[in-house]
Parts: C-alpha cells; structure tokens; sequence
C-alpha cells in the first residue's frame, strides 16, 4: 500500500493506492491550507481503512516545482513520516504529475505543463506518455519568462495554471487547460509504478526541488568564474 501526497499547489490531498487502484483519498481545495489539513487527512483515509504506516510500503510525495510553502509541507511532512515508520520515499515531479493529470482526466497523450511560478515566470515542461500510459519528461524542467519557454513539436495542449501565460507563437492555437491540476491521485499513479521499477529512496532523500533557488545558484556560480 502506498501513501501519497500533494500540497506544492494550492490544494491539498492524500490518496491510499495499491495495484487495485485508489483505496482512499482526502482532496481539499482550499488553499494555504495544507499545514492545517495534510495530518488530519492521512489519519482520516488509515482510519477509513483500518490500517497503520506498518502496513504502508512507502510515501510518494510532490517534490516540486510549485508553491514554496506548498513545496516545503509535503517534503517535510513525508520525511518527518518516514523517519518515524522507517519507510522509504519516492519524490515525484509536479509537472509529471500535472501532465499525468491531463493524460487520466482528458485524454492528453503529450502537453506542455505549466504552473505559475510569479515574478513573470512559470515553472514548466513537455511531456509525452509511455507505453504504460506515464507521462514521461521530453528535455528539462524550465524556470522560465512566459515568452522564452521551451515547446517540443507535437504538444496537444497547455495544461495547468500557467497555461495562459504563456505567449508565444508557437502555441498561440493549441487548446488552455487552466483547471487541470496536479493531486495525490496522479502522484500515487506515478509512485506506484517507480515503487515496482525499486525506485524508492531512503527517508533523508525527501528533498524539495526549487528551480528558482537552482536558478539563482547557476546565476551566481556564472558570476564567479
């Protein structure tokens, strides 16, 4: 059985999965909320279910690119639990898990992920589904100015808040899905399957990922040589 969280948007969920599918699953969609409800949440689905993290085999978690607070909660909450019930944890891409969402919920089978990322820059990626129907990563996750973002041909549509930010030419006819957003339902589809491929990692290893403070690090070791 696997845990898996999402916070590093402005929502919060919790979903119990195992090769059956979904067994139990929280979605709260107010946001700036999850320090309050991410606890509660997973106590509410182990108790539906009559279970405890003994019978967990791991935590998936959302470990960026998003919100800083949202980013921060799910790692330091899945590492935090995993310490304390010695298991292991699997970080999984918000935008592989935004690009998941559109590919379960609307068919999409290659999008440009975005979320906004303020500052007049957004947090972005291709992505293109397997033969496992997983939305795999075409090049890099960018930090990036709305018109300067990287698109590889063939996109089908631009998922995710920052969607209609984006303004250039080249997706100037393609299909906005701003409502599509990442939740625990896609990071569990995801973790699951890194979970089978022995993927998961030792509790110490759940690590946020930032692009902005990766960013400012490249930025700064330039300025230096």
């Amino acid at each position: 059985m696997l845990l898996a969280l999402e916070t590093a948007t402005d929502q919060c969920s919790v979903v119990l999965y195992d090769a059956d599918g979904i067994q139990a699953e929280r979605l709260d969609l107010r946001a700036r909320e999850q320090t309050r409800l991410i606890l509660p949440m997973i106590d509410e689905i182990l108790t539906e279910k009559g279970l405890s993290f003994k019978n967990l085999s791991a935590v998936a978690f959302s470990r960026g690119p998003g919100s800083f607070s949202g980013v921060r909660i799910n790692a330091a909450v899945t590492q935090a639990l995993a310490w304390a019930h010695d298991l292991p944890v699997i970080p999984v891409s918000t935008l592989q898990a935004l690009a998941q969402h559109a590919y379960l919920k609307l068919g999409l089978t290659k999008v440009l992920a975005v979320i906004d990322a303020r500052m007049n820059e957004v947090y972005a990626a291709s992505y293109q589904v397997d033969e496992q129907g997983m939305m795999q990563l075409i090049g890099e996750e960018q930090l990036a100015a709305y018109h300067v973002v990287t698109i590889i041909d063939g996109v089908q549509a631009l998922v995710g808040s920052g969607s209609l930010l984006i303004n250039s030419d080249a997706v100037s006819s393609l299909p906005r899905h701003v409502d599509c957003i990442a939740t625990a339902e896609d990071i569990a589809v995801l973790g699951w399957q890194l979970l089978k491929q022995g993927a998961a990692l030792p509790a110490e290893q759940a690590l946020p990922v930032y692009l902005r403070d990766d960013a400012w690090k490249k930025l700064d070791q330039q300025r230096k040589m």
